[in-house]
Formats: structure tokens, sequence, C-alpha cells
């Protein structure tokens, strides 16, 4: 009997349709909870196309008369241009410096051999389950004290520290993964500790690379609760300040603020989506490193 003889006859005893039956559930389950869970951005979509009058009324997901003026004037008239060069500033140093210390920190715990190693890497880790919130209050003070809270780089140096215990993981595990004798070969040709890590081994984990910058950039073009607290002069303002400044108005016109949120998620989006196959990889070099 052939092996696709075996197959349909497998199809056809009860335990095989149970599982053409299971597997069929499933995917309706899982189609349905996508078009759930997708629904909400689809109507942010479709609002920021319409006019307030369209909105309010309701109706179909596509805009009766779809216009490019709302997001114009969201951008243009609420300064949100202004909220997004803020964004764009922020999240461009603290991915920077987040790359910079941790890329070192991680080939520091992988590759040298140094007096504590092993509990300041497990130190590190253990952070990844203490709550942000947690640390917020003296996180201003220390800011306050040193004279950069209200400042731009009151966010930065909070969020870089922040995103130390996952940094430290995936580059820690990335630079493991890099054999050795890669090293070993490099020292005999005369090459330093400093070219060694920037000539081998960092080119060797741009995908971790490039998976610890999605990682920072995405929480940080997003967050809001830090950038509340410690922001209260309009022109510093980030776009989910922005935007939240859209939701407090006496009378809130909800297609400027679906336009107002699909300005703040699409760079995200764009960004998420030409970095997938590096992310993909990064992670599942970190998890073997």
């Amino acid at each position: 009997m052939t092996a696709i003889s075996l197959a349909r006859s497998g199809a056809r005893t009860p335990g095989g349709a149970r599982k053409v039956v299971a597997r069929a559930v499933v995917g309706v389950l899982l189609a349905a909870y996508g078009l759930v869970s997708v629904y909400p951005f689809l109507w942010m979509v479709s609002a920021a196309f319409k006019d307030q009058i369209e909105v309010v009324r309701g109706g179909h997901l596509i805009p009766d008369n779809p216009t490019f003026q709302t997001l114009a004037d969201t951008w243009s008239e609420l300064h949100f241009f202004d909220f997004f060069l803020n964004s764009l500033l922020v999240t461009g140093y603290t991915v920077v410096l987040t790359l910079v210390v941790y890329a070192a920190a991680g080939y520091a715990f992988a590759v040298l051999r140094f007096p504590g190693r092993g509990f300041l890497q497990k130190l590190f880790i253990s952070l990844l389950f203490v709550p942000g919130i947690t640390v917020m209050l003296p996180i201003v003070l220390l800011e306050n004290k040193l004279g950069i809270l209200g400042t731009h780089w009151g966010l930065v140096l909070p969020f870089v520290n922040g995103g130390a215990p996952l940094s430290i993981l995936l580059m820690t595990g990335a630079f493991l993964a890099v054999p050795g004798e890669l090293r070993d070969s490099a020292r005999v040709d005369g090459a330093s500790e400093l070219r060694i890590f920037t000539r081998v081994y960092l080119p060797l984990t741009q995908p971790a690379l490039i998976t610890v910058a999605l990682l920072t950039a995405i929480p940080t073009w997003n967050e809001f609760l830090l950038t509340r607290v410690s922001l209260n002069d309009p022109s510093t303002y980030t776009l989910p300040l922005g935007l939240q400044t859209l939701s407090a108005e006496n009378v809130p016109h909800y297609n400027n603020l679906m336009a107002g949120a699909l300005i703040v998620v699409i760079p995200v989006i764009l960004l998420f989506l030409s970095l997938q196959r590096y992310f993909v990889n990064g992670l599942v070099g970190a998890v073997k490193g």
C-alpha cells in the first residue's frame, strides 16, 4: 500500500476525522479572533479619512466621501509635526544609547571573564520582573535633583535604563552563539579587544542588534505615562501627549483624534514590517545562544 493510500485511509478513520474537525474549529476560532482584534484598527483608519459628521453618524468602514483633509489638518493645524520631531529625537537617542551600552555589556557577559560576572548578569535579568510603575517616583525625584526633569534627556535616560534586562539577555545570547575560535584567531593576529568587538562580533550579531533596536524603539515611541509625568512644556511634547491633547478637548473631533492615532502608529508599523525578517532571526539566534 502506498503512502498516499495510507494517508487517505487514516483520514477516513474516526481519529483522523476528529483531527480534521478539530483543526477546522481552531481555524474558524482564530479567524474570528483575528477579525475582532483587527476591527478597531480598521475603524481608526476609516475614521481618519472621514469628516466629523460622518464619524458621528456611524455607518460602514469604507468612507462615503473619503478625504485627506482630516489628516492634513491634524498634521499642520494641530502641530503634530512638532510632536513627531520630538518623538523621533527621543526614540533615536534612546535606541543609539541602548545599542552602544548593552551591546558592550552583552559582549562582556558572554566573552570576558571577571569576578561577579554571573551574579551581575542574573541581577540585571531579574529586573525584568520589576514593574516599571514602582520606580516611577524615584526616577522623577532623581531627575529633579539632576535638573533634567521636563527635558527630553529626562525621558531618554530612564528609557535606556529600563531596556537593560531584555537587551542584555538578547545580546549575551547572540554573542554566545559566535564561535570562540574567531576571537582566538583575532587575538593571534594582534587585534585588540575593542577591534574584536567592533570588527568580528558586531557584524555577526546584526539580527540581534536590529531586534534590540526594534524592542527599544516601539515602546519608547508609544510611551505615555513617564512622558506625561515628566513633560510640562507643550513644545517638548511627544506624539502620545499630542494625541492626548486632542482627546482632552471640550468637544472632541473624533476624525482628528483617529487621524492623530494613525500618525502615531504608522511609523511603528512600517519600521516593524521593514525589519521583520531580522527581528525573527535575532530572536531565534538569541534563544539558540
